[in-house]
């Protein structure tokens, strides 16, 4: 392992000076393949963006608040949304084949909510190929004793199955009950995604996220994390793409909105339209009357 002696705590971050894109719209993606730039592309679009709509809970959660009939709660917003997080037993039981919008597949399953989550595989390479994914996602647990390892090694198989069928891969990082979260923790866990091999990471916004960003060579978007007041959670949206974010993955503070429609039309502004948080909660109240 690296000699830790002489070890010096980062802060050179280059805060305010982009990265070079290789004439792409996403950083470190420039030199990709074809096919990876192409669905990279319909997830994040020409302004190198994107909303996601995520309804992956129940893969650990089960029939949890707002995604008990995903039939009456997220196939109606799909007209919405520029991508859709979900497992491929939805995919198949609920969402439409005449879906346009690329699917970000929860490639990893294994323990429930009730467990460690330790011991969780990937699918067969054939699965994401076979309904067509844009992507696939897994869970990086960095800095917990019981699941890194297996975790990582999971990441890293991924990335073996896109980079061999040209599907992207994002890393989303896990936030357990013993890890910190703070600016320095979600450096290590979206660097050590994309050292890696991730296209994509998903994690959490905190304070000082702009380091976080800048030190990760490829694209963040930001989980849209436990409900808040619409407010609250457009406002995190807005300092999220404010400090380099390249999207927001949000799932609960959409579908559990008394308004789901209306906030997620107001989220993709923010994002799109450079919509301020004040802006957006009065297109959200507009769009709710």
């Amino acid at each position: 392992m690296p000699d830790m002696d002489n070890f010096k705590e980062a802060s050179a971050f280059g805060v305010g000076t982009p990265q070079e894109t290789a004439g792409f719209p996403l950083k470190g993606c420039g030199n990709l393949d074809w096919g990876m730039k192409n669905r990279l592309s319909r997830i994040f679009g020409a302004d190198g963006k994107s909303l996601m709509l995520a309804c992956d809970h129940g893969f650990i959660m089960g029939p949890t608040g707002g995604v008990e009939r995903i039939d009456l709660s997220i196939v109606p917003l799909l007209e919405y949304a520029d991508c859709l997080m979900c497992t491929r037993g939805i995919l198949r039981s609920v969402i439409p084949p005449t879906n346009t919008v690329p699917v970000c597949l929860r490639s990893d399953a294994g323990t429930s909510i009730l467990t460690n989550l330790n011991d969780n595989v990937v699918i067969a390479a054939e699965e994401a190929i076979r309904v067509n994914a844009a992507a696939m996602a897994v869970m990086v647990a960095i800095g917990d004793e019981l699941t890194e390892a297996k975790t990582v090694a999971n990441l890293y198989h991924t990335v073996d199955i896109g980079q061999k069928y040209g599907i992207p891969v994002m890393g989303v990082t896990a936030v357990g009950k013993q890890m910190t979260r703070d600016a320095k923790y979600f450096r290590l866990a979206t660097r050590m995604c994309a050292e890696n091999g991730a296209n994509i990471v998903k994690t959490y916004y905190t304070e000082g996220f702009e380091t976080v960003t800048a030190a990760c060579p490829v694209p963040i978007v930001i989980a849209g994390g436990k409900k808040v007041p619409e407010r609250e959670a457009l406002e995190i949206a807005y300092k999220a793409i404010n400090d380099g974010a390249a999207g927001v993955d949000m799932g609960r503070n959409v579908f559990q909105s008394e308004h789901p429609a209306a906030m997620i039309q107001a989220v993709s502004a923010v994002i799109h339209k450079g919509l301020k948080p004040d802006e957006a909660y009065q297109m959200f109240q507009d769009l709710a009357k």
